[in-house]
């Protein structure tokens, strides 16, 4: 798993070998994500599989010793595993994905002179730019194109040559051209021979948006918070809205009532109420994915030991197949609902119980025959 995420995140963003040595602590927490439950099925598949083949399962039963005293330890140490299992999520997350984002926006030169070098091209969902050729570090006849937001005009820079250069510092890159032809639609536009430095900022160069995170990008400890920011804000809209919609039935002024004028409020309300969701739905969606390590042993023990005289990776894939089909559809199809107000935060709990439940079943059948 962490071979091929740090090969997706290479290939994604064409980065060097030492981008990709960079990245590497950031990107094991998010491989370990998807590796711990996958290895706890399969420890526990292999271990009682073993097990109950030798006839141990059996051997206990004759002497009139409940199943369970084998079992009862691995659900522990399960358990445990769990609980590291969320912290891992939390950390994978909220340090992480901003360690691979950072990585990426340091790396921001090397990756758009990489990608130029091969494909004459780069670009994302804020930016396209296009050359001839490159000369060193020298771009020849270079076009950029920048999509900046739904209610801004489309900027266009185009020059006989350009370099461009990163400072973190104050978060922009530098683009120094020369004889440019700019469009940016208001003082700045024009045609500008000789040298000329355009300063562009890195959210509109990286497509990455700066300001404010993303739920699934914050900490469990910065979710408390950051709901009552955003119920707080929610409230501000309603009253915003009820006092100007008031405001405009008394004075006579329906066309502020128009479908035009008012649907803007509304995209920034549902706006709202959909972050709101998120961060709602968050904390459980961890917590759920953590202790699917447990869901996983209850039901991977009595699989294996139903199947004692399978092979190995038959019960491994026993148990992962209806996982695969089952849990993991269910567990993204109750995120998307809840986050839709379908259905309620709780619900991404549901694969876990068809886990539990499933497995609690198997469980008894093994105690009695």
């Amino acid at each position: 798993m962490f071979l091929v995420l740090i090969g997706k995140e290479a290939v994604d963003e064409g980065l060097g070998l030492m981008p990709i040595l960079r990245l590497m602590p950031y990107m094991l927490p998010q491989a370990m994500q998807f590796a711990v439950p996958g290895a706890m099925l399969l420890a526990t598949t292999g271990v009682y599989g073993r097990i109950a083949s030798s006839n141990e399962i059996v051997a206990v039963k004759s002497l009139g010793i409940s199943p369970m005293v084998m079992i009862w330890p691995t659900l522990i140490v399960a358990t445990l595993v769990s609980l590291v299992a969320v912290a891992l999520n939390d950390v994978a997350v909220s340090w992480g994905r901003g360690g691979v984002q950072r990585v990426i926006l340091e790396s921001l030169e090397e990756i758009v002179y990489g990608r130029l070098r091969t494909t004459r091209s780069f670009g994302n969902d804020k930016l396209k730019v296009t050359v001839k050729r490159l000369e060193g570090n020298r771009l020849i006849q270079p076009t950029f194109l920048f999509f900046p937001s739904r209610d801004k005009q489309l900027w266009t820079i185009t020059a006989d040559e350009a370099q461009i250069s990163v400072n973190l510092e104050e978060s922009n890159i530098l683009l120094s051209l020369t004889n440019a032809d700019v469009d940016m639609g208001g003082k700045d536009s024009g045609y500008f021979p000789g040298e000329r430095e355009v300063p562009i900022s890195l959210a509109d160069f990286s497509g990455q948006l700066g300001g404010s995170r993303s739920a699934s990008s914050l900490s469990l400890r910065e979710i408390g918070p950051s709901k009552g920011k955003m119920t707080a804000t929610i409230d501000r809209l309603k009253q915003e809205m009820t006092a100007e919609s008031s405001f405009a039935m008394m004075a006579g002024r329906s066309f502020e009532l128009s479908q035009q004028v008012w649907s803007r409020k509304e995209r920034s309300l549902h706006s709202a109420k959909y972050q709101l969701s998120r961060l709602r739905i968050e904390p459980h969606r961890r917590w759920s994915n953590g202790f699917s390590c447990l869901g996983f042993v209850l039901l991977g023990a009595p699989m294996a030991v139903r199947r004692r005289h399978g092979e190995f990776w038959g019960s491994f894939f026993a148990c992962f197949l209806p996982i695969l089909l089952v849990y993991y559809p269910m567990l993204v199809g109750c995120v998307d609902q809840a986050k839709n107000g379908v259905f309620p935060p709780e619900a991404v709990w549901l694969g876990n119980l068809v886990l539990a439940i499933w497995g609690v079943w198997l469980m008894r059948r093994v105690i009695r025959f």
